[in-house]
């Protein structure tokens, strides 16, 4: 029967399945396809379970028309990415978090307890102060009137903390816990001798306080210090100081509980009592703790008045001497030429007189 003749039913004649071209197959002894057969042939896969056909043979596509991978699971593009676990992450997190911390604390800012009474009011026992180290990392140096910490200048008998007693005992792990809080900045360290006290004189300056409830005075100005100094206390009247004048690069500090304070003046011997500025920590800025107190240090208004810069009382002599300069080598200068040209005309003159 030919391929595609109708039966005497009417029906076109159904044929097995089979490759295209085979025996009893539908397909024509040259294995041409019908075209029924082509004008029916599928494009692309349609169902499940279909194979399509690939570098490596038929691969079967799975339920979704699209070939697994290797899994089984489908493409990786269309799989959610596992998350990685807390556990995992939070040591990354730690280590970030110290890292930062110690940059902090090395470059920008330091935290300080105070372990004593000698800066009362301003600031009580236990009070925890943020100290900006940035500032003189740039060349900036304390001023008059701002609030210091800095290392104990002294060593052994002229240690202004004492002889040292060494670390107390913690047991390991309180002295572990110490030691890293003290490495990133939240604890203070055992070993570090450290003290708190208010710049009164700097460098070039000339301080002094003769007591019987006289002022301190620098550069001959007196401080009105009643707004930070502990009520009741006299500027100087345990500890009379000065005239002294204050070493380049050092200053003179004092702590505001002035009887219950061993500053500058307890320590003649070192430096006149005056400290280093290479000494110096930085400048503490703020109370941060506990918060009831949180407020900031600014610098005393007595510290602006006019005319307690030594420098800037001098700038007027010392324009004066400046300009005064050029003008006595000139006026130098012309008499010594004016004696010059006499001297010449007198040599000129004896000249002629000996030849007549």
């Amino acid at each position: 029967m030919a391929v595609g003749a109708r039966s005497g039913h009417g029906e076109p004649e159904k044929r097995p399945e089979g490759p295209a071209g085979a025996e009893g197959s539908g397909g024509t002894p040259g294995g041409e396809a019908p075209e029924a057969a082509l004008s029916q042939a599928p494009v692309t896969a349609q169902a499940s379970g279909d194979a399509v056909e690939g570098p490596d043979g038929p691969k079967d596509t799975g339920s979704g028309g699209v070939a697994p991978d290797e899994d089984g699971e489908g493409p990786s593009a269309t799989r959610p990415k596992k998350q990685r676990s807390f556990w995992k992450e939070l040591p990354i997190l730690v280590g970030i978090a110290l890292v930062l911390a110690l940059i902090i604390k090395t470059f920008l800012v330091q935290a300080f307890s105070i372990p004593s009474d000698s800066m009362q009011d301003t600031l009580q026992r236990g009070d925890r102060v943020l100290v900006d180290k940035l500032t003189p990392w740039f060349g900036a140096k304390p001023e008059r009137g701002e609030v210091v910490v800095f290392h104990d200048p002294g060593k052994g008998s002229e240690s202004w903390l004492g002889p040292e007693t060494g670390p107390q005992e913690t047991g390991p792990l309180g002295g572990g816990v110490q030691k890293v809080l003290s490495f990133i900045g939240l604890m203070p360290s055992a070993e570090e001798r450290d003290l708190i006290k208010r710049v009164i004189a700097v460098g070039g300056d000339t301080v002094e306080c003769q007591g019987a409830g006289g002022p301190v005075k620098v550069n001959g100005k007196a401080l009105d210090e009643k707004s930070y100094i502990f009520p009741g206390n006299s500027p100087c009247d345990d500890k009379p100081f000065g005239p002294i004048k204050v070493p380049k690069d050092h200053i003179w500090v004092m702590g505001d509980h002035r009887q219950d304070s061993l500053d500058s003046r307890y320590h003649p011997t070192l430096y006149e009592g005056t400290v280093p500025v290479s000494e110096v920590v930085g400048r503490a800025i703020v109370v941060a703790w506990p918060v009831n107190r949180w407020s900031f240090l600014p610098v005393p208004g007595t510290f602006d008045q006019p005319g307690l810069n030594a420098a800037a009382a001098a700038a007027p002599s010392a324009l004066g001497l400046a300009g005064a300069v050029p003008l006595v080598l000139w006026r130098r200068r012309r008499l010594l030429g004016r004696t010059t040209s006499v001297a010449a005309v007198k040599s000129a003159a004896d000249r002629t007189s000996s030849k007549g």
